[in-house]
């Protein structure tokens, strides 16, 4: 079952449109990530699902039914750094949060402290905390109530390679234990890393969705190589379905289209005329060059 389902969600700001009917489906277990440049909805698409903004156009639901407060409360969300009083502990920053919001009890925090790795840390200001550590208690705020989604806006914005590695690691747990994630982010490479989902905005308009495979998935690329790199070009010139040949140092690239290449095949195919291959591995295209192939003008 999809937890979110958005059906032509439309936002304008004036004369800017900053959604133009999006529609996708967010399913259960996952951690689905919406990439996109800067000015594409991400942040607007986000607010609108968490009741911050309405829609012009369109309609979305949460577990099936359309969103209302009770919905709200199974969605723990990170849409800004929030504000933590800094001569106060973690404990007590997540009291004040916790009888703010109404969600969850105060038997929770330590739970969630130990979750995001800050139980050790539960009782030194918040003033005394690295960035990467503000961050995990925004998070570990967000998890109060055991929500069944938690929605992130750049998790990892402004954070150093350390802080950011523990944030990934934090979401991995997490979807481990069963939560949906949902996260909006330009840090294409750290989606890469956790995400199994992604959805791709340009200018208001959803471009790509679907498994990181299957965004990825637009052509097979096969690296081969053999001592003599001009003799198998030649014959792999020959071969059918293979779309283009492209050296690559002492590897040659092989191109075709999606699901065309098979490489026990053409590594048989090497063997019967003669040619010794010592390389074969089909290489995965990075999420970062497919974004701008989608995105680029």
């Amino acid at each position: 079952m999809d937890v979110l389902v958005l059906d032509s969600i439309a936002k304008a700001y004036g004369p800017v449109k900053a959604l133009k009917g999006v529609s996708l489906s967010v399913p259960r277990g996952t951690v689905y990530g919406i990439l996109g440049p800067n000015g594409s909805g991400k942040t607007t698409l986000l607010s609108i699902i968490l009741d911050v903004l309405a829609a012009d156009n369109g309609n979305y639901s949460w577990f099936g039914n359309p969103g209302s407060k009770e919905q709200r409360k199974q969605i723990g969300s990170l849409l800004e750094t929030p504000n933590f009083y800094h001569y106060l502990s973690a404990v007590n920053n997540l009291k004040i949060t916790q009888s703010i919001s109404g969600r969850g009890s105060l038997d929770e925090i330590h739970e969630v402290l130990k979750t995001v790795n800050l139980y050790e840390r539960r009782n030194s200001r918040f003033s005394s905390y690295s960035l990467g550590m503000k961050q995990r208690l925004a998070i570990a705020a967000a998890l109060l109530g055991s929500p069944k989604v938690l929605v992130l806006d750049e998790p990892t914005n402004g954070l150093d390679p350390v802080g950011i590695a523990e944030i990934r690691e934090l979401i991995k747990l997490l979807s481990e234990k069963g939560t949906t994630i949902i996260i909006a982010s330009h840090l294409l490479d750290e989606v890469e890393k956790v995400c199994t989902h992604v959805a791709i905005l340009k200018t208001g308009n959803l471009i790509a969705q679907g498994t990181v495979e299957e965004v990825l998935a637009d052509e097979d690329v096969l690296e081969i190589a053999a001592s003599d790199l001009d003799e198998l070009t030649r014959l792999l010139s020959a071969y059918e379905g293979i779309g283009s040949l492209e050296r690559g140092g002492h590897i040659l690239l092989v191109k075709g289209p999606k699901g065309s290449l098979d490489p026990a095949a053409i590594n048989a195919y090497c063997q019967y005329a003669g040619i010794s291959v010592h390389h074969l591995a089909m290489r995965k295209k990075r999420l970062e060059a497919r974004f701008f192939e989608l995105t680029s003008n």
